[in-house]
């Protein structure tokens, strides 16, 4: 095999694989774990009061 060959077919190699690497998916948003931790405060904060609220 001559290196013009072997040139070539590292090409064609990077060409098909270039797809793939384009097929990935991206990665969520890091906003809605936002909401999410916020979500998840307000919830344990009311929580907390109204177990405050029952003991006194």
């Amino acid at each position: 095999m001559m290196v013009a060959d072997m040139n070539r077919l590292e090409q064609a190699a990077r060409v098909s694989m270039s797809g793939f690497q384009d097929a990935e998916p991206a990665p969520a948003p890091r906003s809605s774990h936002v909401w999410l931790r916020l979500g998840a405060i307000a919830l344990l904060a009311a929580v907390a009061l109204a177990f405050a609220w029952h003991l006194s």
